[in-house]
């Protein structure tokens, strides 16, 4: 095709596309510090086979007398009623008011960063502008009152402690078009590098380190972000932190978790006591059970990892089962629980933000949420530690483009697609009715004409016209006056431009469509695709215990080690069971 004299960028010339009429345009102007490791002392572990790891009035007859009377009196009744309804309105309304500052009012917050450099990263928008959620869970072992000193123990000879550690860590993703949720448990005695970071709140700084990924915590929520996001290149967008009486609130809030273990357990350690089959866990058992160490897999970490994501599991089915969130009382219970026990960062410091994170995650079918464990291997330097396994790289990089783990390609689901269509053709404006402004913000001549001549030759308006931008541009962009969207929307389909690239003009009375090409689009007349290859799954999941929501059978693997000790002798959970006779069960 003949070049119809676009020049490069800053050049000051405009043309016409076939016949077009020629307009004129004025071309506008982390450091790592010391190696000496802050990680909380290494456990003792006893003896085992495996590696450690809410009657009606008469009408009155109208007669001679006094008439007027019961007109006035019925008047009277009306007004009183009237008032009375009133009152009742304002009081409900009051009630709701009340609740909700109530609730705002538990929430304790804190940034999510401690303002140095990009420690939390950022997402990528996908094609059609949406991006999406990283949290980061954090359980906390910290005894810092007497409720928790009470539920943890360990505090008969310090007392009350001042620092905690993150003894769960989980990294929830959930999709940009809410179609899907990984939910990646990052095992506490994994050893990598914290940087330096600060507590905000209490002014603990540390220069960086390296030691366990769990201790990052004592420097503060923003350090246990910057440290996670570091690790995994995952870019982490909120978080919540729940303590150990934040678990019992929580679990008792919703009547109860079940959860299924496949022997006879006792953990001597977490003191979690249950016979073979299914449980209600309510209040501290079912502390006992996300804490339970010692009592399945291997008696590592690893073995914690995958009872909690059953328990886990067991919560998200029981919330989103008819009449869990459909009786008032238990939803105030919830909330009320809920707002207590957890600390966020600001992002998510109101109910209205939270209630915004807890639809997003209810968009996901239980089918969808994929639960896994970030592959590990043994600490060369200490056989009681664990290193992120070369495939954690994998499942890290899945997540990060924001890929889906539910199936065996990795692709998005049927639906997944349909929502996707029907954002990208939500316009109903014609594009015979639209004539786009195409500037060109490269170095390379005709880049405008090429793009213009496609989009006629799609129909849009032979008004369409090309020029220069005043300067070289990275970013193709497509500007549109007020009112305008729809009309940008259409071009930005018929290009393949994710809408992501779509701005609104600050200009006063601007109204049409420019088309700015950048950089980013040096060649061809179709936005190039951005859209990262198909997630290997097989690899992304491999040595990750990768189990979806809706498995509601089943059941936790008790440890066939010795990794308990009764009466000073090592012994398999399922032995100190039936050695352990007089102890009560922690749930019938």
């Amino acid at each position: 095709m003949t070049d119809l004299g676009d020049a490069p960028a800053g050049n000051a010339t405009r043309s016409h596309v076939r016949g077009v009429p020629r307009q004129r345009h004025t071309s506008g102007s982390a450091t790592s510090g010391s190696a000496t490791s802050r990680s909380a002392p290494a456990r003792s572990a006893p003896a085992r086979s495996a590696p450690s790891r809410t009657r009606s009035r008469a009408r009155p007859k109208v007669g001679a007398g006094r008439r007027g009377r019961p007109v006035r009196r019925g008047r009277r009744i009306l007004r009183t009623a009237a008032i009375a309804l009133s009152v009742l309105v304002l009081a409900t309304a009051g009630v709701g008011w009340w609740f909700y500052e109530h609730l705002n009012g538990n929430l304790h917050s804190v940034p999510l960063t401690d303002g140095t450099g990009d420690s939390a990263g950022k997402e990528k928008a996908d094609s059609f502008g949406r991006t999406p959620i990283n949290l980061l869970v954090m359980g906390s072992d910290g005894r810092t009152n007497a409720s928790d000193c009470k539920l943890g123990g360990g505090c008969s000879q310090t007392g009350v402690q001042s620092g905690s550690n993150a003894d769960v860590e989980m990294v929830m993703h959930i999709s940009a078009d809410r179609s899907n949720a990984t939910v990646m448990s990052i095992p506490r005695d994994t050893v990598t590098t914290v940087p330096a970071c600060k507590d905000t709140e209490t002014g603990i700084s540390t220069n960086g380190y390296t030691g366990m990924v769990n201790s990052a915590l004592q420097y503060g929520p923003a350090c246990q972000v910057a440290t996670v996001h570091r690790l995994t290149g995952i870019p982490i967008d909120h978080f919540v932190k729940l303590d150990f009486s934040g678990v019992v609130k929580m679990s008792d809030a919703v009547g109860g978790v079940s959860a299924c273990v496949d022997k006879d357990v006792y953990d001597t350690y977490s003191h979690l006591k249950l016979a073979q089959g299914t449980h209600t866990l309510k209040g501290v058992a079912a502390l006992e059970f996300v804490r339970s160490r010692h009592g399945f897999g291997d008696g590592s970490d690893l073995g914690r990892t995958y009872s909690q994501h059953l328990f886990l599991s067991s919560m998200i089915r029981k919330f989103k089962s008819a009449g869990t969130l459909t009786d008032p009382t238990a939803v105030y219970r919830l909330a009320d629980a809920a707002t207590k026990a957890l600390t966020v960062d600001t992002g998510l410091g109101t109910i209205r933000k939270l209630i915004g994170l807890a639809t997003d995650v209810d968009k996901v079918s239980a089918k969808r949420i994929t639960f896994t464990t970030m592959q590990t291997a043994p600490d060369p330097n200490d056989s009681n530690r664990l290193v992120p396994a070369a495939t954690a790289q994998s499942l890290f990089a899945t997540i990060a483009n924001d890929q889906s783990l539910t199936s065996s390609s990795g692709e998005k689901t049927a639906a997944a697609s349909a929502t996707a269509k029907a954002t990208a053709t939500a316009s109903a404006v014609p594009a015979a009715q639209i004539a786009v402004t195409v500037e060109n913000g490269t170095t390379v001549t005709g880049r405008a004409s090429a793009v213009a001549t496609a989009l006629i030759d799609k129909g849009f308006s032979s008004g369409t016209t090309t020029g220069n931008a005043a300067g070289t541009t990275s970013t193709t962009t497509l500007t549109y006056g007020s009112g305008h969207k729809a009309e940008a929307q259409t071009a930005a389909k018929a290009l393949g431009l994710p809408s992501s690239h779509l701005k609104q003009s600050d200009a006063t009375g601007s109204t049409g469509l420019t088309l700015v090409i950048g950089t980013d689009w040096t060649s061809g007349t179709a936005y190039p695709a951005t859209t990262p290859a198909p997630a290997d799954t097989k690899a992304a999941t491999s040595n990750a215990h990768a189990e979806t929501a809706d498995q509601s059978k089943t059941c936790a693997k008790v440890s066939p080690y010795r990794t308990v000790s009764l009466n000073g002798v090592a012994m398999t959970p399922t032995q100190a069971y039936r050695a352990a006779a007089g102890i009560k069960d922690s749930a019938p």
